[in-house]
């Protein structure tokens, strides 16, 4: 599998859509992206059906991590939150997320329990906290190939100012990609990008707090990577209210208008082809 961090190059930018489940894992796969992204809003709400606020233990995002990792051909970057804990924790979340098969992981500098990025009433921990988390997430690396992605929640609340001045904390600490969370306007985003010399992530969240741009207008900021985190689970929840819709209203499906994948395509993405395949294989007179 290609290295994230060879494919994060100045002047091109790195898409990777959001994926949480199997389904979503499969069906990115087949379009061929570069990367993709473990959301931690997606993967704790189909996982667990609950909100993205700190809910969620280690244990169960770990275990999503390499069954994503597992289903997918590029490389994963996972949300491994606040690192679930103090410093023994951000080691031990490090060598199992690396371990589970991950390309990277993001570790933000919220308060516990954490929030969703783009939702209110985030607080951060002091910034030396911070830094010496992403000091153990780098020494705890089994190989530098595993990217350190270090986001700072600080601008809702503290200020762009204050977010910045994390950022150019977290770069002299070792991360390998700085992740600005929630910049409110295309001029807060030039001044990210003109901040700092390491490779920036955008947060691409419809309907929250950040511009939604084209690839080429984040690119021309000076973005390397931009991951779309709700994009699959928002238009999957769209289409699950208009089919369940229908489905309560009339009682049946026939006549929706969400148009539905043919059943024996999706199979095939599911990996039904090499079931047949084996089973013809093995198959007994």
């Amino acid at each position: 599998m290609t290295r994230l961090l060879d494919l994060i190059k100045p002047g091109k930018l790195l898409i990777a859509p959001g994926i949480f489940d199997g389904i979503s894992a499969r069906i990115a796969d087949e379009f061929g992206f570069e990367a993709l992204y473990m959301t931690g809003y997606g993967t704790v709400g189909s996982h667990l059906g609950l909100p993205d606020a700190g809910l969620a233990s280690y244990s169960d995002m770990v275990g999503r991590v390499k069954v994503l990792a597992d289903t997918v051909s590029s490389p994963l970057v996972a949300d491994g939150d606040t690192g679930y804990g103090g410093l023994l924790n951000v080691q031990h979340t490090v060598r199992g997320y690396e371990a589970a098969g991950a390309a990277g992981i993001q570790l933000e500098d919220q308060e516990f329990p954490k929030k969703c990025g783009h939702t209110p009433n985030r607080k951060v921990i002091p910034l030396e906290d911070m830094v010496q988390k992403i000091k153990v997430a780098v020494e705890s690396r089994d190989s530098a190939d595993f990217a350190i992605v270090a986001r700072t929640d600080a601008r809702t609340n503290y200020g762009l100012d204050e977010a910045l001045r994390r950022g150019e904390a977290f770069a002299k600490a070792g991360a390998d990609v700085l992740f600005i969370e929630s910049p409110e306007s295309v001029e807060e985003m030039e001044k990210i990008c003109a901040a700092f010399d390491k490779p920036l992530l955008v947060n691409v969240v419809e309907g929250g707090k950040t511009p939604v741009l084209s690839a080429e207008e984040y690119t021309e900021l000076g973005y390397s990577m931009a991951i779309y985190p709700g994009t699959g689970f928002l238009a999957m929840g769209a289409a699950l209210r208009s089919v369940y819709g229908r489905l309560k209203e009339t009682g049946s499906s026939k006549g929706a208008s969400q148009k539905l994948d043919d059943f024996g395509a999706f199979s095939r993405t599911m990996g039904f082809g090499d079931v047949w395949d084996f089973e013809k294989a093995h198959a007994q007179d």
